[in-house]
């Protein structure tokens, strides 16, 4: 059965693989016998993996960063079987409560994450269907799927973006309409939804957030790497068009 999750001989293209998360996926797909490839704008952080076995430096919302990142995964190592969309663009602005949110900075952000999952998309699956399929993995949210409990914030500077609802919500059903479109080629586009991630937030976040979670803990980058590294493998062969949760029960409760 463990072979089914085996990613030996298959190439996979990590966008934001240098991050929090997209580093633990990096780890867990060279775990598995994948090749990584990581496009990240912090190229040294990428080139630090160990699990790397080549780093581009990419601006995912930039159509030409975007193709050179393809065209060197397919021309050093023979072809692209997986992507994993988990970078996460944002502008220096980002993360204000909806009151302060100017309107540029809300089409500029709504664009840039947007445009960060559907290029990278957009140019590994013209490679993925020429060659017979492959797999896309991309990012949604618990706040892709229901409304931010904003309880959870209170007495803190935190809140949870607007923009990352709407965009989370936008990846969630981009997922199914590539899935519906590119089945017939052999190509998968699946999601995961994570619930709040571990990074030595607030104390009184944290707190609050894990009494409001069944599993009474937040999520750390290892738990979603597993389910990413799911949705890639062969143990998914007929999963797809899947938005797969990741939250310790939240979106139950």
């Amino acid at each position: 059965m463990t072979s089914l999750f085996d990613l030996t001989d298959e190439t996979v293209l990590v966008t934001g693989g240098a991050g929090l998360i997209g580093s633990a996926i990096c780890d867990a797909i060279d775990a598995h016998g994948g090749t990584v490839v990581v496009a990240d704008l912090d190229g040294e952080g990428g080139r630090a993996l160990d699990s790397a076995a080549r780093v581009v430096e990419t601006d995912v919302t930039d159509e030409a960063d975007v193709q050179t990142a393809v065209d060197v995964t397919v021309e050093e190592f023979g072809g692209l079987d997986v992507l994993v969309n988990a970078a996460y663009p944002r502008n220096d602005r980002y993360g204000r409560r909806y009151e302060d949110v100017a309107i540029d900075d809300w089409r500029d952000n709504v664009d840039r994450h947007l445009a960060g999952c559907y290029v990278p998309t957009y140019y590994a699956t013209r490679e993925m269907v020429d060659s017979g399929g492959g797999s896309v993995v991309n990012f949604g949210s618990i706040y892709g799927v229901q409304a931010p409990d904003f309880t959870v914030y209170e007495g803190t500077d935190m809140t949870s973006p607007v923009e990352y609802a709407a965009t989370k919500g936008g990846i969630i059903n981009l997922t199914r309409y590539l899935a519906s479109y590119l089945g017939p080629a052999g190509v998968r586009v699946n999601a995961v939804s994570p619930g709040g991630v571990f990074d030595d937030q607030d104390e009184q976040f944290v707190d609050a957030y894990e009494r409001r979670t069944p599993m009474g803990r937040m999520a750390t980058p290892e738990d979603v790497a597993g389910a990413v590294v799911y949705l890639a493998s062969d143990a998914a062969s007929y999963v797809t068009g899947q938005n797969l949760v990741v939250d310790g029960g939240w979106t139950i409760s």
